[in-house]
């Protein structure tokens, strides 16, 4: 009985990849952060890391940051003392046209 549950919870365990990845993540999300960027300092293949954080997270590597980053863009919005350029790069964009093109294809 202890060993199936040892099991069970072995197998539902994040992979360490994907734990060192969200560290860093959390950790540089202020800065311009890339697919291949990520994969490097977990030492994979971009290809391996998109692979298994769709496997482990049921997303992709893109649409794990956009939910988070649209819900607090638009509070941020709301706010009528906020310049545009000051909720872009509040929100980790490294440039206000950058923002904007994001923003545009978001919405």
């Amino acid at each position: 009985m202890k060993s199936n549950q040892i099991a069970v919870q072995t197998a539902n365990a994040e992979p360490p990849v994907i734990t060192k990845a969200k560290q860093y993540i959390r950790e540089h999300h202020t800065e311009e952060l890339s697919l291949g960027r990520v994969a490097a300092v977990v030492h994979t293949s971009v290809f391996y890391f998109c692979k298994l954080f769709r496997k482990v997270t049921g997303t992709t590597f893109t649409d794990s940051f956009r939910a988070p980053a649209s819900r607090r863009q638009k509070n941020l919005l709301l706010n009528p003392n906020l310049r545009i350029s000051e909720i872009a790069y509040e929100v980790g964009f490294p440039s206000l046209s950058h923002f904007n093109r994001v923003f545009r294809m978001w919405w």
